[in-house]
């Protein structure tokens, strides 16, 4: 047992050295070296930040496209899913509602019509992308809050959706504060 004991502490010595100090070093650096500075990719309007590309935030005014739910209410320093299952009765209640709410704002729109993301939260709770399905759902909403022709939002929506990689890798998606911000920059 001896024999073992020493060449297992210094493994796990070396290996917290190389893990626990040198990589987050090496890639702390890395993103330095990234043109976001290492401190994210900033979203600017009119000069001042509002907010971080990868990071989700919370939209509830009708004039904005919302985003996708989080579990963790947006909090970048506590990400995380909600671990429930999806035949817990708290999480179907809180999916039924997320539903009710969409049906409440955007009357026409049938229940089979509402993409999964827009009413069921990501792994981390900060995702900042929705489907263009998602985004296109609630064109409708946006074009009469901001008085705006629908052709225009559903424009919009086209200019900010990202294809898949290579055209063949992931979904469309939107990044909703780039589509926000995008509005907000608009010129009637």
């Amino acid at each position: 047992m001896k024999k073992y004991l020493l060449p297992s502490l210094k493994l796990t010595a070396v290996f917290t050295v190389i893990l626990c100090v040198l990589y987050p070093l090496f890639i702390s650096f890395a993103a330095k070296l990234s043109n976001g500075q290492g401190s994210g990719e900033k979203v600017m309007l009119h000069g001042k930040v509002v907010g971080y590309k990868l990071i989700g935030q919370s939209f509830t005014k009708p004039q904005y496209f919302w985003g996708r739910p989080s579990a963790v209410g947006y909090n970048a320093a506590g990400s995380g899913g909600s671990n429930k299952g999806p035949i817990n009765p708290d999480y179907l209640k809180e999916v039924s509602n997320r539903i009710d709410s969409l049906l409440k704002y955007h009357p026409g729109l049938q229940k089979s019509e509402i993409p999964a993301d827009m009413v069921t939260a990501s792994g981390s709770g900060l995702d900042p992308n929705i489907s263009a399905k998602g985004a296109e759902i609630q064109a409708k909403r946006i074009a009469f809050y901001r008085h705006l022709p629908l052709s225009k939002v559903l424009k919009l929506i086209e200019t900010h959706t990202e294809k898949p990689l290579l055209g063949l890798f992931g979904p469309e998606k939107v990044n909703v504060l780039a589509l926000n911000v995008a509005l907000d920059d608009i010129k009637i």
